[in-house]
């Protein structure tokens, strides 16, 4: 019967155990009439003030030490046999008492291996043992970055596997103690197959995750449930997977939040069901951010440009970005639709596109049509130039159907700029 490396010291403990209790048996014949043996960690009984041939400790104790001290105590049995033949039991019942005790070859202890009790965590080990542990490093009590933990925590590492970007994360204290407290079967697993069942694909948890890792602490059947409110409004579960991944927050928000921001788009923009459903799916983006732009963007269409109600309902059904652009871009980029190219509002209104274009790429073509006697935006007339077309066709195509000119032509045209 083969030991493992565990199995050895306790067979040594067991071993010494053993030899202990037995050779206490042995001295306990030695001992003078009228002396006790203490019951404690240690004991040193003697036979005289000269020869003390007898001496153990739980401390200091060793199996081999014992053997030797009983051999030694039968040879002294037999020089003293005459003087104190009325104290101690004879030579031969000792000797024989002697050869009982099992060597540490003896199968009765490895038949007993098998019930010995577990090893406990203190132990005590030899120095020979103790060089063999390589102990891992320890955890850093505190940390600027998720790398020094990510040995030591299955869920960091598996995170990572999906793709999420610990180095992002790291940069919101709250977030990376969060991802350190969480289990990754108890508290991540069952959300991240509920991301797959709303339509969120493999390749995309790792940025989804990285964006909304708050997603986290919040609780699972609550989001169930603002799904389920989604589906209940008409949104099929290609839009819900669509918006979900547009605006990964949306599913932080209550029923109640979703409620009152339909509500909203569908009063203020005196929008049909069908269109508010439409908007949002394209914009997700407005169920979760702030209203105050949208609130603002309104009031500088309506009052600063002169847009109408109705025509403001059409561009931004065209275009969503308008309700949530930057209030300069729109102001300026009017301002040199409207007054320096002479485009009346109506047929503004026909090419919302030209707000969600860069206006330095509006002004290069327009001033390179107006070097060419080309710049000619007004339907009636001919040689008629469209806004879609001015700002959403590349530059080969504009110069070769618009300004019947070069791409080299063009180039060089805007060096003089």
């Amino acid at each position: 019967m083969a030991l493992s490396a565990q199995q050895i010291p306790r067979w040594f403990n067991s071993v010494k155990l053993r030899s202990l209790i037995n050779a206490a048996q042995l001295t306990k014949r030695f001992t003078r009439p009228g002396r006790t043996l203490l019951h404690g960690f240690s004991a040193q009984p003697q036979m005289s003030s000269d020869n003390c041939f007898l001496q153990w400790g739980f401390k200091t104790y060793k199996t081999s030490s014992l053997w030797n001290s009983s051999q030694t105590t039968s040879s002294s049995s037999q020089e003293n046999n005459s003087a104190q033949s009325t104290l101690l039991p004879s030579m031969n019942e000792q000797s024989e008492k002697t050869q009982k005790i099992p060597s540490i070859d003896s199968e009765v202890f490895l038949e007993e291996l098998d019930d010995l009790p577990p090893l406990s965590p203190m132990q005590p080990i030899s120095e020979e043992e103790a060089i063999q542990i390589i102990a891992a490093p320890p955890l850093p009590p505190s940390s600027f970055t998720l790398q020094d933990y990510v040995d030591h925590s299955e869920t960091l590492q598996k995170l990572v596997l999906l793709g999420v970007d610990l180095s992002k994360i790291e940069k919101h204290p709250d977030a990376a103690n969060l991802l350190l407290r969480l289990d990754f079967e108890a508290d991540i697993k069952q959300i991240l197959l509920f991301l797959k069942d709303v339509g969120i694909e493999d390749n995309q948890l790792g940025a989804f995750l990285t964006k909304n890792y708050a997603i986290f602490s919040e609780d699972l059947e609550n989001m169930k449930t603002r799904v389920a409110y989604l589906h209940s409004k008409n949104f099929s579960k290609a839009d819900v997977a669509q918006m979900v991944r547009k605006a990964p927050f949306l599913l932080n928000f209550s029923v109640e939040r979703l409620d009152n921001r339909l509500g909203f788009f569908q009063k203020e923009l005196q929008l049909s069901v069908k269109k508010t459903r439409d908007l949002v799916v394209r914009l997700p983006r407005l169920l979760t951010g702030s209203l105050e732009p949208v609130k603002e963007n309104m009031k500088v269409y309506h009052l600063e440009l002169g847009f109408k109600h109705n025509e403001i309902q059409h561009m931004i059904t065209k275009i969503p970005k308008m309700l949530t652009a930057n209030k300069r871009k729109l102001t300026e980029t009017f301002d040199y639709v409207h007054n320096v190219m002479s485009i009346p509002h109506h047929i503004i209104v026909k090419f919302p596109q030209v707000f969600n274009t860069r206006l330095f790429k509006v002004k290069e073509r327009h001033l390179f049509l107006t070097y060419l006697g080309r710049a000619q935006y007004d339907p009636a007339k001919p040689n008629y130039i469209s806004l879609d077309r001015l700002v959403s066709i590349p530059d080969e195509i504009f110069c070769e159907e618009i300004a019947k000119a070069s791409v080299q032509d063009f180039e060089q045209f805007l060096k003089t700029l």
